[in-house]
């Protein structure tokens, strides 16, 4: 009868063992990316909105603050977002100037290699050092 000897199967284990450590840091890239994408998409939701709800106001203006994740965005009769986006994890920053009727709006972002990516406005700083920014349009 002819089976592996110890030797062969050593071997093969080990090559799979490189592969998997090869491709896990691909993997947790690939989480980090999604989270990205995630969070860019919600700035873009949320920057729809705040032009919807300058538009409704009179004279034009932004709001001083922005509902609480997860709690829908209703002013009167007017719902501008049913469930508002967050994460938990990183928070969003906004900073609204009435003034010049212009805001700035950013999310930390973990992959520091994204090119979206810029420095953190107004003194607020995130663990990678790098924000994604929307300003007023």
């Amino acid at each position: 009868m002819r089976g592996f000897t110890l030797l062969e199967l050593l071997v093969v284990i080990s090559i799979i063992g490189m592969l998997a450590a090869l491709s896990l840091p691909n993997f947790m890239s690939a989480r980090e990316r999604a989270r990205d994408a995630q969070r860019k998409s919600d700035l873009k939701q949320i920057q729809k909105a705040l032009e919807l709800y300058k538009l409704d106001q009179s004279p034009p203006a932004f709001p001083a603050i922005l509902p609480a994740p997860g709690t829908a965005w209703t002013v009167g009769s007017n719902t501008y977002m049913n469930k508002f986006p967050g994460d938990l994890s990183a928070p969003y920053f906004y900073f609204p100037d009435n003034v010049n009727l212009t805001y700035e709006l950013a999310a930390c972002l973990e992959n520091q290699a994204d090119t979206d990516g810029a420095g953190c406005p107004g003194g607020y700083t995130c663990s990678s050092g790098i924000c994604y920014i929307v300003n007023e349009p």
